[in-house]
């Protein structure tokens, strides 16, 4: 470790490189990869069990009415927590925050199970929205300084799809939870955060031990391969050459705000739902939108399940491809219009059958295209400063878009036809067609113009600290 500063990439043979090139990247994600996963898998599952609990009888129980319902999942809402943590990730150290948000969130996940009255849920609810807020941007910018650009969407998609295994599998434990209906004096929806949340709260503790601070402190990598990720992550401007530069700054706070493209991503956010949005609802109500079409019970939690795990193939499948071809744009634009077709469908019949396959597409698209808008963000900020920000005011307006969301979906939109809530989808997800075109139209006249720069000056030249805005920095389309 003393000598990584000392060695270079260029130092290592040919054959070296060749053999480190697999190995490193394959032992990043046999140890990172899963670790983030089952973090956001977690994360998602004790958000969204409260759908489940929902069918099982958690409203009849506590006796709300449907308006109370929707309060309770509003408040679920990370805005106040999620840039003050983003920007101390950093400082802090991603090994020590994202276990204790975790664990946290795994304590008031359980603390859920035992609330006898409506101001007892408000209160867990509140306490769930802040404990996690900055979770799942920092799995973001925690895998952004372990990968590289090009091969960074594919490990975004991997962790991220399973919030849609989390609805398959929410489902599945949901209704073999809620056979301990009765059990120790409590209902089998309070079984259901309580399990769920002390399997979290364990895991979380364990984190501690086992999430590596960054590549050069990663136990499970030689020296030369540490060398090589890191240089390779400077080569290809996931991290400054200097680490300095990625130090905390209000003036990357500021650079990030200024950023045309970042809210052209931030407006397609609050429309599309990268984290939450129009998935935040689908994710609570899906489930109810099940049973509506005329399944109950523990029925209503397995049929559940086929959508989101469809979900997680596509998504898996479709980051392969963008990572290949280098396509963020165009992935966007191409779920933004499934997720049009699917609350067509469903907003155009009556049928159950229809509406239940309207949610392969709709749910689907809003899941599936969040791992290619939060790629194409995260490649084309830089530094981490201003990455970190804007990726913060990603899922800021996502949260935003979340309120919406599940508003429409709840009281302003009775099921089980959710007639405002589909319209509003509908012209939602066109919107975003238009400006992912638009992005994409920008970026490539960025760098075309970052190229006509290139050839009337020398690297030398040019002023420090422009970060992606450098003519030697190219965007992602």
């Amino acid at each position: 470790m003393n000598d990584l500063n000392e060695l270079k990439a260029e130092e290592l043979s040919h054959n070296e490189r060749a053999a480190i090139e697999v190995t490193a990247w394959r032992k990043l994600d046999r140890w990172i990869l899963p670790l983030c996963t089952n973090f956001f898998l977690l994360a998602n599952m004790n958000i969204g069990n409260i759908g489940n609990a929902r069918v099982a009888g958690l409203q009849t129980s506590l006796g709300i009415s449907n308006y109370q319902y929707t309060v309770a999942l509003t408040l679920t809402i990370y805005i106040t927590s999620q840039l003050p943590s983003t920007l101390l990730l950093k400082h802090v150290g991603p090994d020590l925050m994202l276990p204790a948000m975790l664990a946290l969130w795994g304590v008031v996940c359980v603390s859920q199970g035992f609330v006898n009255n409506y101001s007892g849920l408000l209160a867990c609810r509140f306490f769930l929205g802040l404990v996690g807020g900055g979770l799942f941007p920092g799995i973001i910018l925690y895998l952004s300084v372990f990968y590289p650009r090009e091969r960074l969407q594919i490990r975004i998609a991997a962790f991220y799809a399973t919030s849609s295994l989390a609805g398959a599998l929410s489902g599945f434990l949901a209704a073999a939870i809620e056979q301990l209906d009765g059990k120790g004096g409590k209902p089998g929806w309070a079984w259901i955060f309580i399990l769920e949340g002390i399997f979290t709260f364990a895991f979380g503790v364990l984190s501690f031990f086992l999430l590596p601070r960054s590549p050069e402190t990663a136990r499970f990598l030689t020296e030369k391969e540490r060398v090589y990720v890191v240089c390779t992550l400077k080569h290809a401007g996931s991290v400054s050459e200097d680490d300095d530069k990625d130090s905390f700054s209000w003036t990357e706070v500021i650079e990030a705000v200024k950023s045309p493209h970042v809210w052209l991503i931030v407006t397609i956010s609050f429309l599309s739902g990268n984290t939450r949005a129009i998935m935040f609802g689908l994710a609570y109500f899906e489930p109810t939108i099940v049973a509506g079409l005329g399944y109950a019970g523990s029925q209503a939690q397995l049929m559940s399940v086929p959508p989101f795990a469809a979900t997680f193939v596509l998504c898996i499948l479709s980051a392969i491809i963008s990572d290949r071809y280098q396509c963020r744009g165009y992935t966007m634009i191409f779920f933004s219009l499934l997720k049009m077709i699917g609350f067509t469908m469903f907003y155009g019949t009556t049928s159950s059958h229809v509406r239940y396959a309207s949610l392969f597409f709709s749910v689907t698209g809003s899941f599936c295209l969040v791992p290619a808008m939060i790629t194409w963000l995260t490649n084309n900020s830089a530094p981490h400063a201003r990455r970190a920000t804007a990726v913060a005011l990603t899922t800021i307006m996502a949260e935003l878009g979340g309120i919406v969301a599940t508003w429409l979906l709840g009281s302003l939109s009775p099921a089980p036809n959710y007639t405002s809530a589909t319209v509003t989808f509908i012209a939602m997800s066109v919107c975003m067609v238009v400006l992912s075109t638009v992005n994409l139209a920008y970026l490539w006249r960025q760098n075309s113009l970052k190229a006509k720069m290139r050839q009337k000056m020398r690297k030398e030249e040019e002023p420090e600290g422009l970060g992606d805005r450098s003519a030697w920095f190219l965007y992602s389309l």
